[in-house]
């Protein structure tokens, strides 16, 4: 006779509560919400930061903050950014979609998945608690260059490095299950080449953060040791190399680039051939470009290095290397536009953000370009020319590609859609706002003012340029504002989307949005190409047909 072992039978499980069930989950899908909800929590506060930035820089001699004070906003903004919004977000992405795209149950390693997360978490924290720190947060800027990390008093640089390397486990750990996970569980017929384009991104965003990751964290094993245990490493007077450090940073942060523009090109590729009603012009070719994007990048690192006095000859390999990434970039773009030609577009709030993320970051690449030409460069190195480029591709990059797929992707997640009139609005001032904030540092920085300075004098153009860049800034900050308006009104208003809202093309429409906790209710069919649903959309109306 069986006998139940239950302590307490016909009690629901403690893991299962509605609030500690998101604490305990291994769900793939709940740990890539956990990363995207989280990942724009730290947007807002690195968007404070910058709006805060802003303010100061509006006008000449300005008060707002102290040059102290402006350096530590500096330093959260630029590490936030990168380091807690537009990676881990991506890795949101990739957790929630990628097993739904391959036709697999869940990640190869569900736990490790879920310590990925509570690792970034965690670096999160520790970066923030940074603020209530000894000597107040971090100030040597986010590349933390020496000596002056290594001679910034207080805890708080020391606070940036701990949160550095639990991020980089983080990041290491998910990167990690990414690449098993895509290697091995496909399901049945998904060879390489009928892969989703996103899931291509996320294996090079993926193999890059293994490759580079532990760069990264030796430099900064070796930074703390030279602030907290009397080494030497990076400190030229005790027979040190300040430029070590820029080598081990920027071998590390270039790819750096690549692994948070990837994962948002991967997203363009998915929205524009649902909202051109064709399919991708020349697939294999962008799947190739992504592999080639990733291997380039490898050895670009020090073209942010022209200014130090390394040698003509190799100031020219890295000019020539840095101006070969743009081949297969260009490959992408030329492909994106090819499918919107002559194709029947809708211009809904996703292909919106797909097409802005392809006029600014080819803007961003044009002006990466005259920078990889070291003549120029020696020109404009530490300038506002740089910051305008770096937004360019990074923000009017990343994050353009990333509220493409929000918007994409929202109705999957949560069974609803987001509102098309906000969405719109929000697209138009985000797009606006952003040009006028930074188009007009090219021209500050072409007139010689330099990048974290934190005030400037009375005269001169520079004053014009500067408010129009506030003021750009505020109209940016509104417009992202209204996503998180438009979240709140749709929550439980909004339209109930239905399996695939948009008739698209990948294997996560063929389930129920949200997607069962098994991902897949029924069994997935033999994956014959790149496009399984409209094959399977193709195949029942031949059905019906006879």
């Amino acid at each position: 006779m069986a006998v139940s072992v239950e302590p307490y039978p016909g009690r629901v499980p403690w893991t299962r509560g509605r609030f500690v069930s998101w604490l305990t989950t291994t769900d793939h899908k709940r740990i890539g919400i956990l990363y995207i909800s989280t990942s724009l929590l730290f947007f807002v506060a690195g968007g404070i930061l910058a709006l805060l930035m802003r303010a100061q820089l509006a006008t000449p001699n300005e008060s707002f903050v102290t040059k102290d004070s402006y350096s530590e906003l500096f330093t959260m903004h630029g590490t936030t950014m990168i380091f807690l919004v537009v990676v881990p977000i991506l890795a949101g992405f990739g957790n929630y979609l990628v097993p739904l795209m391959i036709g697999a149950r869940d990640v190869a390693f569900p736990r490790l998945n879920a310590l990925s997360y509570w690792l970034f978490l965690l670096g999160g924290v520790v970066l923030y608690g940074s603020w209530f720190a000894a000597g107040g947060a971090p100030k040597a800027g986010w590349t933390s260059y020496v000596p002056l990390s290594v001679n910034t008093p207080g805890s708080g640089q020391d606070l940036w490095i701990l949160s550095l390397h639990i991020l980089t486990l983080s990041s290491l750990l998910g990167a990690i299950n990414f690449l098993v996970t895509i290697t091995r569980m496909r399901t049945r017929g998904m060879s390489w080449m009928r892969m989703p384009l996103f899931v291509w991104s996320i294996q090079v965003y993926s193999a890059l953060l293994v490759v580079v990751l532990p760069a990264l964290s030796a430099g900064l094993t070796l930074l703390l040791l030279d602030r907290q245990a009397g080494t030497h490493f990076f400190i030229p007077a005790k027979g040190g190399s300040a430029l070590l450090w820029q080598h081990v940073f920027w071998f590390f942060g270039h790819p750096e680039v690549y692994i948070m523009i990837l994962p948002a090109m991967g997203i363009v590729s998915e929205v524009i051939p649902v909202f051109a009603r064709k399919p991708i012009f020349g697939y294999t070719a962008i799947a190739l470009s992504t592999a080639g994007i990733g291997v380039i990048s490898l050895f670009v690192w020090a073209h942010h290095m022209f200014s130090t006095g390394l040698p003509i000859s190799l100031q020219a390999f890295f000019l020539v290397s840095s101006m070969a990434v743009a081949v297969p970039t260009g490959v992408k773009i030329f492909n994106w536009l090819a499918t919107t030609w002559r194709g029947n577009l809708i211009f809904d709030t996703p292909m919106l953000y797909a097409l802005g993320f392809i006029a600014v970051f080819t803007l961003g690449g044009l002006s990466g370009i005259f920078l990889a030409v070291f003549p120029v460069d020696w020109q404009v190195t530490d300038t506002y020319y740089v910051v305008a480029h770096l937004h360019y591709v990074l923000f009017g990059g990343s994050i353009f590609g990333i509220f493409a797929g929000l918007y994409y992707w929202w109705p999957k997640m949560f069974g609803r859609m987001l509102d098309e009139r906000l969405g719109k609005w929000q697209f138009w001032l985000t797009f606006i706002g952003f040009n006028i904030t930074f188009f007009p540092q090219h021209m500050l920085g072409l007139l010689g003012m330099p990048r974290r300075v934190y005030t400037y004098d009375h005269g001169g153009i520079w004053e014009g340029y500067n408010l129009a860049s506030s003021i750009g800034s505020g109209i940016m900050g509104i417009g992202i504002l209204l996503f998180f308006v438009n979240v709140l009104v749709t929550r439980r208003r909004g339209k109930r989307a239905g399996n695939d809202p948009w008739l698209a093309d990948t294997l996560e429409w063929y389930t129920s949005s949200p997607p069962p906790p098994e991902n897949f209710d029924a069994p997935i069919p033999y994956v014959t190409s790149a496009r399984p649903l409209r094959d399977i959309r193709r195949r029942l109306k031949e059905m019906r047909h006879l």
